[in-house]
């Protein structure tokens, strides 16, 4: 016979004693017993202990202050650290042209930075965690630009195989940080989180971008001021061999003054300047970011079951590629690298070193850069009223747009501003791709920050190395020819990716509408979901 609630006929048992500790008689539970005689009591509160213990980070809504400090340090970091290495990056084919030496470093550069995504992000993350691993690679730089004052092959080659292998884990973090950021971020603000992830990421390539700017500038304003900032006059013959017409097949064009290498000097100052930017971009993240782990890192590697073994470990990158939207994202992750190639060391030199001289480049990719960030900043903003696909089909439609005009432009001195005006809209384009095709991987891949942000740096890479590779084997115009079948190619296999997304949308969307076809779907084998983050559950926000 059990209890009735409420008062009535009690169980014939003979009564326990509900007594606490302290000999104080407790009656609340006398009629809380079940069938065994077993006192049931309500479960207790979680404490704060508890909560950690669990894997559980609680936050405060004020929370969204340090992580936007956060995000604004790793941005600044990235710009210091590239005004060194863009602004190098760029004078490469046209002060190291001899025998294709600048061109050849910056193909060892990709070509083991393409072998670092697949092996090397990671492993490297797991063992230092995010915030030491971008540390670590981004002294990585240093030892390229200290190769600039001795270039040659077994110096730049060798340094460029290092600045290779320490990118790959470098953007990885990155791109990890801000994506793992922008979830936190979404949840304290009750905002989308593909939406708080592409401006995270249009904010970052705003900071990034200006590193255009500055390095370029320091680049112009060294050799405009030293003995080689004198005019150099060509001939109209010399003229028509730049533009699309440049072909550097057999090391040619020794005649044209305007490709000869600046003085030693003023290279070396250059260098130098470039050097300490490295070092102040290591000690900004160091001591003005905050561990990943304050934000669920430490929580999704002491899950053993999430822990991979090392054989698995270095092998995530490569099961990514097994994924059906990685496969059709190759294409046009291939034509970013191929781009950025493009417009730091073709269009640099056959149209404005061949046509304007070597002192030029910098103002002329000042103008790049300068619309490149400002334009990633819009796009990270746009994309939360118009979408992304409205965005992306104009990028592609405004490089297929240059890609033509290359090929029939012959570059001319008296027409300066032309020069100006293609850097700038290529800069256009180029936050299109930065900004979207970065939060399309971080929407996608959610589940698998690390091995998808490594498989786009890798194709990424790739389209480096393959750019650098042809350089000196092919002339401009079938450069272009090679980067239109790229994009187009590209882009269709976008566009595939972004239909499935929409029907998964829909379709989920109809599931969770439908009490029937929940109950189906429910009875299905699960699957896994790449665009859902488990951590995102272990976010508890607190109303402080």
């Amino acid at each position: 016979m059990t209890a009735t609630h409420g008062g009535g006929c009690e169980d014939a048992r003979p009564d326990k004693d509900y007594t606490n500790k302290t000999g104080f008689k407790n009656d609340a539970y006398q009629h809380d017993r079940d069938s065994n005689d077993d006192i049931v009591k309500p479960p207790p509160l979680p404490t704060e202990e508890d909560m950690y213990a669990s894997g559980k980070v609680k936050l405060s809504r004020n929370e969204k202050w340090r992580i936007l400090k956060n995000v604004a340090a790793v941005s600044a970091a990235f710009m210091v650290q590239f005004t060194a290495f863009q602004g190098t990056a760029n004078l490469q084919s046209s002060i190291n042209a001899a025998d294709g030496l600048g061109t050849v470093s910056l193909s060892s550069i990709y070509a083991a930075l393409v072998v670092s995504c697949i092996f090397v992000p990671t492993f490297l993350i797991k063992r230092l965690t995010v915030k030491w691993t971008l540390c670590l690679s981004m002294m990585c730089y240093a030892p390229y630009i200290g190769a600039q004052f001795y270039p040659a092959f077994y110096t730049l080659v060798p340094a460029g195989v290092v600045v290779g292998l320490g990118a790959a884990p470098m953007w990885t973090s990155k791109a990890t940080y801000l994506t793992q950021a922008g979830s936190v971020y979404a949840k304290l603000t009750d905002q989308a989180v593909d939406g708080i992830i592409v401006r995270f990421f249009g904010f970052f390539f705003l900071a990034w971008q200006t590193a255009e700017l500055w390095g370029n500038l320091i680049s112009s304003l060294v050799f405009s001021s030293g003995v080689h900032s004198g005019n150099s006059e060509n001939t109209s013959n010399t003229l028509l061999t730049c533009g699309a017409n440049f072909c550097m097949i057999g090391g040619g064009h020794h005649d044209n003054r305007n490709l000869h290498r600046p003085p030693d000097s003023e290279i070396y100052e250059i260098s130098a300047i470039y050097l300490a930017c490295v070092v102040v971009a290591v000690i900004m993240v160091a001591v003005l970011v905050d561990p990943l782990s304050r934000y669920g890192e430490k929580q999704r590697n002491s899950d053993p079951s999430r822990e991979l073994t090392g054989i698995q470990l270095l092998s995530a990158t490569a099961y990514q590629l097994k994924k059906p939207n990685q496969q059709l994202l190759i294409p046009i992750t291939l034509w970013i690298g191929m781009e950025q190639a493009f417009i730091g060391a073709d269009y640099t030199q056959a149209y404005v070193s061949c046509a304007l001289g070597i002192r030029s480049i910098g103002y002329v990719m000042i103008c790049f850069g300068v619309v490149n960030a400002i334009c990633s900043l819009l796009f990270g903003s746009a994309m939360k009223f118009i979408g992304r696909f409205p965005i992306l089909f104009m990028g592609a439609a405004l490089h297929l747009g240059l890609i033509v005009w290359l090929l029939i432009w012959r570059p001319n001195p008296e027409s300066p501003t032309v020069f100006f005006v293609i850097s700038g809209l290529w800069g256009v384009g180029d936050a299109v791709w930065q900004t979207q095709i970065n939060g399309l991987y971080g929407v996608l891949f959610r589940r698998n920050k690390e091995a998808a942000f490594s498989n786009y740096r890798l194709w990424e890479s790739a389209g480096f190395v393959v750019a650098y590779a042809y350089s000196t084997h092919l002339c401009a115009r079938m450069k272009l020819y090679v980067m239109m079948v790229v994009l187009l190619i590209g882009f269709l296999g976008y566009m595939v990716v972004e239909i499935l997304h929409k029907r998964k949308a829909l379709r989920l969307k109809a599931i969770a509408e439908n009490p029937a076809a929940a109950a189906d779907a429910a009875m299905q084998p699960p699957e896994e979901d790449d665009e859902k983050d488990e951590i995102d559950d272990e976010i508890i926000i607190t109303h402080l």
